[in-house]
Order: structure tokens, then C-alpha cells, then sequence
């Protein structure tokens, strides 16, 4: 059965609902994505065109496949130590001045989890068996369900070094070779939770630091500036939020500084008088 191609129109459907949602922004540019990572699932319900499949979105009986569609559309592809520079800061600067103290890290729209076992490897190998917890959240119900499993493709470590292979890693042999499997020891340490950063946060401990790279570029101004709100109150004074080098706080949030780019820092608390 061939699929009629998506219409502006219906890609604007697509825009304003993912929008609503999901808080992202979808540029023109982007319809051909949409058309592509929705068409699988026309062809599953052999739908001919994309406007019958909005419409099945509204349907009490396909309730779940709302969940599909957002899934598909704000999944994307990473890997272990992607920007490491972030990571070495957080060795080099972060963690000595935590020293003793419990750590708590919460990597945000975490994708499929390789930045969580990132996070992980590096506190391990620094802290040892001293406090530490690393939490992830995603709005794909997929994605946390594959860092749950925390079984990867090799080709996923490239940018891992040796050392970090053999200690925290089992590589697959026979049906399962050309993957590895994180260490049980780093994922007893690991949680994962939904959470939409669109919405008002759960209650949760305070975070020392905050990852919520590689997701911003997906926001307008306006729902940047909401997100960022919510996570700071989520961040502890003097803690750190990180985004992807290729984003920015400027004209976004006053109530950071920027340590470097692409690194901001929480001011402690005003000293009382």
C-alpha cells in the first residue's frame, strides 16, 4: 500500500501537537523526518495518508500510540563520552570540591541512557565507593526502557577509552557480539524515571549537577526559558547545569553565570545580614 505524501498542512498538525507536548519546536526543514519516522507506523496500521493517522491519535482505543509518536519524533542517537570536556570538568573541578559529600547527578532527556553510564564511570572511577547517585529521565517510555537494559553496540564506545572498557563493560560474545553490557556495579547506582520538562517536575532530592545537553536546540526562546527555570529550582545553590557546546543560556536565564561555555553555575545562597 503506498502512502500519499505528508501535506504542509498536515505537517503543521504534526508541528503544533509535538510542540504542545513535548515543548519542540519543528522546524520547516523538518517534515521529511516527521513524514519518515512516522510512515512505519501508517504501513502498521495500513494507513494511507498521514491525516488518517492523526486522527487514529484521537482514538480512545490506540490510546498508547500517542506515546509512539513521541517517541519517534524526539528520539535521538548518541554515545558514551559525547563532549568530553564536560566530563573532565566534572572530575577535575567538580568532584574534588564534593569531596566526603554525597553526590547526586540527574542527566536530563538522557535518550537511550549513555550519558547516565558515563556520568556513572566517571564517579566510580573517582569516588569509589563514597555516595553517589546518577539519575536519568527521558519523555520516550522506549528510550528509558532501553537504559534499563543498558545494552549497547560497541560501535556506541568508540570514543571510550580502553581503560573504561575492560572495567565497566562486558563485551558480548556469540549471539550477542559486537555489544557490551554496562557493569552491574554502575547500574545498582543508576535510576531512571518520565519525566516531561514541559511539565511541573515531581519531587525529588536537590541535584548537584544537571546535564540537559543536546535538547535546548529543540526549544523556542520562551520554553527554553521555562525548562531552565524548572530545572534550576531542581539544582542546588552553587550546583551546575551543562548543555551541549553547541547551545546557550544567553538572553535565556539571568539567575546563572557562566563558568565556561556551555557551563553555568547556581549562586550559593545571599549571605543573611
Amino acid at each position: 500500500m503506498e502512502i500519499s505524501p505528508i501535506t504542509d498542512e498536515q505537517f503543521l498538525r504534526f508541528k503544533d501537537l509535538i510542540y504542545k507536548e513535548a515543548g519542540i519546536s519543528l522546524a520547516a526543514q523538518k517534515k521529511a523526518l516527521v513524514a519518515g519516522r512516522l510512515a512505519k507506523r501508517l504501513k502498521h496500521y495500513q494507513l494511507q495518508d498521514y491525516g488518517q493517522y492523526y486522527r487514529l491519535l484521537n482514538q480512545p482505543q490506540h490510546s498508547g500510540e500517542f506515546q509512539m509518536m513521541v517517541d519517534l519524533l524526539t528520539t535521538n542517537e548518541t554515545y558514551f563520552f559525547r563532549e568530553p570536556q564536560h566530563f573532565d570538568f566534572l572530575r577535575d573541578v567538580v568532584l574534588p570540591a564534593k569531596r566526603g559529600q554525597d553526590i547526586n547527578i540527574w542527566s536530563a532527556a538522557c535518550s537511550s541512557g549513555e550519558e547516565v553510564y558515563t556520568l556513572a564511570m566517571v564517579l566510580a572511577d573517582k569516588l569509589g565507593k563514597s555516595p553517589w547517585q546518577v539519575m536519568g529521565s527521558d519523555i520516550s517510555t522506549r528510550m528509558l526502557q532501553s537504559c534499563e537494559r543498558a545494552v549497547y553496540p560497541l560501535s556506541r564506545a568508540s570514543h571510550m577509552s580502553d581503560y573504561f572498557l575492560r572495567k565497566y563493560c562486558l563485551k558480548g560474545v556469540r549471539e550477542q557480539e559486537g555489544m557490551l553490557l554496562i557493569d552491574r556495579r554502575l547500574r545498582e547506582r543508576c535510576s531512571f524515571r518520565k519525566i516531561n520538562l514541559m511539565e511541573t517536575l515531581p519531587s525529588m532530592a536537590k541535584f548537584d549537577v544537571i546535564f540537559v545537553r543536546n535538547v535546548m536546540i529543540y526549544f523556542d526562546a520562551p520554553t527554553k526559558t521555562r525548562v531552565v527555570d524548572r530545572l534550576l529550582q531542581a539544582l542546588k545553590p552553587g550546583g551546575y547545569l551543562i548543555t551541549s557546546h553547541s547551545e546557550s543560556l544567553h538572553g535565556i536565564s539571568d539567575a546563572v553565570r557562566m563558568v565556561k561555555p556551555s557551563i553555568y553555575q547556581k549562586p550559593e545562597r545571599a549571605a543573611r545580614t
